[in-house]
């Protein structure tokens, strides 16, 4: 019995409507999203892919976030660190190898994208580009479909604060804001722009940006998995009931380089890393668990073979499946007839 069960006590998780299961299976996501990106990264080192953008110190928010979401219906815009995100709306592991082995199979872009450009028409993941932050204006799009549609789900985008400096970013917030729609815009302050730190790029709060367009702007520790879980969820309830958007900004810190071909020690130091490691948001959640009595050394272990199995598995497959046909480059390109040609 856990003691949550038997102390009669209401815990955070459970004040918040997560049932223990949840909050587990949200240290699941969590836990497997690291190691999928701790094995591209050695991957890369190896030659075995050829590009990796890691989202390693910034899986908490991602994956609180997406479980406040209704993950049936709303419609999702993540950027190129989110796997966190997308392995809790339901893409595989295996899903995210065959993309980073750019293979026929990977159901993002048939292995034509660069990893990390999220695509899945079955889980309302919306295609996204290079280009940063394009998918603002898109998620607000969106939102206007539901608006006028009179549908109860929201959209929700991800960026980083760098690029809130775009202009698609203040487009977007002002178009929400002028007609109240049901999107979410979170961005995942890393303290980077590439290698650009906070204090060169902006003189304010990302959230407070969010007052000048006529919303809720909220600032949350991205760190802190229960306290992502709430804002969003709240952000979500005032969206379906027609109360408008919501600019959340989750602080957090990019424990890894901003990818592979960055050498991050040219601005900033090992010390600074190793500061913002002793705050990372994995093995706090983790000893909630273990305090709260529903998780155990134990079963971390149990749980950290099953992931590796899992990641070894997809690794394998991912290595071995075929790459697209050389003449599949003319898909999706030109209008087919019936017979297959081209017109």
């Amino acid at each position: 019995m856990t003691q949550s069960a038997s102390s009669g006590q209401k815990l955070r998780h459970m004040e918040l409507g997560l049932s223990d299961e949840k909050a587990i299976d949200m240290y699941v996501k969590m836990v497997t999203a690291r190691k999928f990106d701790e094995r591209i990264l050695l991957l890369q080192r190896a030659g075995k892919v050829n590009f990796h953008v890691s989202g390693v110190g910034q899986e908490v928010a991602q994956v609180a976030a997406a479980f406040a979401l209704d993950r049936d219906h709303d419609y999702f815009l993540p950027y190129y660190r989110d796997y966190g995100f997308v392995l809790s709306v339901g893409m595989t592991v295996r899903d995210l190898m065959l993309s980073v082995f750019a293979k026929a199979e990977d159901p993002n872009s048939g292995g034509r994208q660069m990893p990390g450009h999220f695509g899945h028409k079955k889980l309302r993941i919306v295609t996204g580009s290079s280009p940063v932050t394009t998918q603002v204006p898109h998620a607000v799009g969106i939102a206007l479909a539901a608006k006028m549609k009179k549908k109860p789900f929201v959209s929700f985008a991800t960026f980083g604060e760098g690029s809130s400096n775009q202009g698609d970013f203040h487009e977007g917030c002002n178009f929400a804001g002028v007609h109240k729609l049901p999107v979410i815009l979170m961005c995942e302050n890393n303290q980077y722009a590439i290698s650009v730190p906070l204090h060169k790029q902006l003189a304010g709060k990302v959230s407070d940006r969010a007052l000048g367009y006529g919303f809720p702007g909220v600032q949350v520790d991205g760190n802190d998995a229960l306290e992502v879980y709430r804002v969003v969820k709240e952000a979500r309830e005032r969206a379906v009931a027609g109360e408008g958007p919501t600019l959340i900004e989750a602080l957090m810190y990019r424990l890894s380089p901003h990818s592979t071909s960055d050498n991050d020690l040219a601005y900033r130091t090992k010390e600074e890393v190793e500061f913002y490691r002793a705050k990372d948001g994995i093995p706090k959640y983790k000893q909630y668990l273990i305090d709260c009595g529903i998780w155990s050394e134990e079963q971390d272990e149990e749980l950290l073979k099953a992931v590796r199995k899992e990641i070894d598995e997809a690794n394998e497959y991912g290595d071995k499946a075929p790459f697209p046909a050389p003449e599949s480059i003319l898909l999706h390109v030109y209008a087919d007839d019936e017979k297959g040609g081209v017109r």
